[in-house]
């Protein structure tokens, strides 16, 4: 007689296992492809100098776009970074979307607004516009103060007021390094088929700044910032990095990424009802085109870098994650007629597949699988078998691809100089294995039933400030 209990557990841990199989395996494919393509980069830069690239094709003008909510202690670094950037022809529209606290007056004192008029080029619907100012220091700095919509919805206002072919959506927290946007113009210049092109996002926690620059690249002092350093490494060296040598760009973070403004205003602008907007906008502008049949590339630049503040307290960082996961279940059930769709080409037969079943799916198998695992480890419920299967799947592989995610970083781009910083990067490879991606994971799943309980909100990012050293 099938007895029916053992049977559907073992079932589940054969989907356990297999689960994290595959979705390390994949992370394990996109992180060998990656470190080819980042050597095949790094040559490049040797033979063709951005200098060159910009001298022979001419630099585009860009606008930046930066939605700022409750920002004042940052949004005057941040903006000074900007006005810093080695690129000779680009404005800076950053939005204020409603803040309640002393965004706008900082902005105002700091650089010298003033009311000024400036005419619409696009009608994308947004939230009331309250007034526009112009810096009387710096003409190519402007401020759109409006009413609270969320930052889609101060993104389109950025697209109405637009006026070059190009613009950068970023948050008005980053700090661009100076030649960030030079490089990544740089798939612009290279294929004029180009309609996106994002770039690395760094954390800037226990970084020195002056003035608005990054001077002094250190971990923070922060366990959980430190895990989050970790994370961002993987995320773009390894998999973005291999995604995009595939062909395959799914995702432009929202702290830094560059496009083709016609493209977005005719597809749309960006999707106000999503928490996961960039990601939105990006798997929108692949279904466009292709439904279109317009020649397209999205492309990932691995060094023009955007730093970043990051949550350094469980309760912002979990909100995060919560926000992260409903953004990633709204935009691949919103899009879900792509899924192995061959209309859509590889996007459709692979990458959103992937995404939809090892990335959306991931808390509905992860979460009960470690918490099974556990509860079967510590009552002596749990065949050697399976202990040792399951602990190398989860936990040795993973070990394993944070490590090489450290070493990609260490053989490419050598942020951290410090061989102390190295070390610790290293070890954090090791115990982040051991209670934070438990913790992220379950994180996650609370996104997940956010997401079915139709949670809308966003939550809010607590700011410390830059550790600033201004010049004296």
């Amino acid at each position: 007689m099938i007895n029916i209990p053992v049977l559907l557990l073992q079932i589940f841990n054969a989907t356990v296992l297999t689960y994290f199989f595959l979705l390390n395996g994949v992370y394990l494919i996109t992180g060998i492809v990656a470190f080819f393509a980042l050597r095949r980069y790094s040559q490049k830069l040797k033979t063709v100098t951005l200098d060159d690239m910009i001298a022979h094709n001419g630099s585009p003008p860009i606008t930046l776009i930066a939605p700022a909510y409750n920002e004042s202690a940052t949004c005057v670094s941040s903006t000074k970074s900007l006005l810093s950037l080695n690129y000779p022809d680009y404005e800076i529209l950053m939005v204020n979307d409603g803040s309640r606290d002393n965004t706008l007056q900082e902005m105002i004192d700091a650089f010298e607004m003033i009311p000024t008029p400036r005419t619409p080029t696009a009608f994308l619907s947004t939230a009331p516009i309250r007034n526009i100012y112009q810096s009387q220091v710096y003409p190519n700095l402007w401020i759109i103060d409006k009413a609270n919509g969320g930052k889609a919805d101060a993104l389109n206002t950025g697209l109405n007021f637009c006026r070059t072919p190009l613009f950068c959506a970023m948050d008005s927290d980053s700090l661009l390094e100076r030649d960030a946007l030079s490089r990544v113009v740089y798939p612009f210049l290279e294929d004029v088929r180009t309609v996106a092109a994002g770039g690395i996002i760094r954390i800037v926690n226990g970084c020195e700044v002056k003035n608005g620059v990054v001077t002094k690249v250190k971990l923070p002092k922060n366990l959980l910032a430190r895990f989050q350093v970790l994370e961002h490494l993987r995320a773009f060296l390894s998999g973005r990095m291999g995604w995009d040598a595939l062909g395959l760009t799914f995702i432009i973070s929202g702290a830094f990424g560059i496009f083709k403004r016609a493209a977005v205003v005719e597809a749309g602008g960006y999707r106000t009802d999503t928490v996961g907007e960039d990601m939105e906008l990006v798997v929108r502008l692949h279904k466009y085109c292709r439904q279109n049949k317009i020649p397209y590339r999205i492309k990932f630049v691995p060094d023009p870098v955007a730093w970043t503040e990051c949550p350094e307290s469980e309760r912002v960082l979990g909100r995060q994650r919560d926000r992260w996961q409903r953004g990633l279940m709204e935009v691949l059930s919103r899009h879900k007629d792509m899924f192995f769709n061959p209309r859509y080409g590889k996007v459709g037969t692979i990458i959103y597949p992937y995404f939809f079943l090892l990335e959306m799916a991931g808390p509905f198998i992860e979460f009960p699988g470690y918490l099974s695992f556990f509860i079967a480890w510590l009552t002596g419920n749990i065949s050697m078998l399976y202990f040792s299967a399951f602990f190398v799947v989860a936990f040795v592989f993973g070990i394993a691809l944070s490590v090489f995610s450290v070493a990609l970083e260490e053989l490419s781009f050598r942020r951290y100089p410090r061989g102390r910083d190295l070390i610790e990067l290293f070890w954090i490879a090791i115990i982040e294995n051991f209670g934070y991606r438990q913790l992220s994971t379950y994180w996650r799943s609370k996104g997940a039933i956010s997401f079915f309980r139709n949670v809308k909100t966003w939550g809010e990012m607590e700011r410390k400030g830059f550790n600033d050293k201004k010049k004296k």
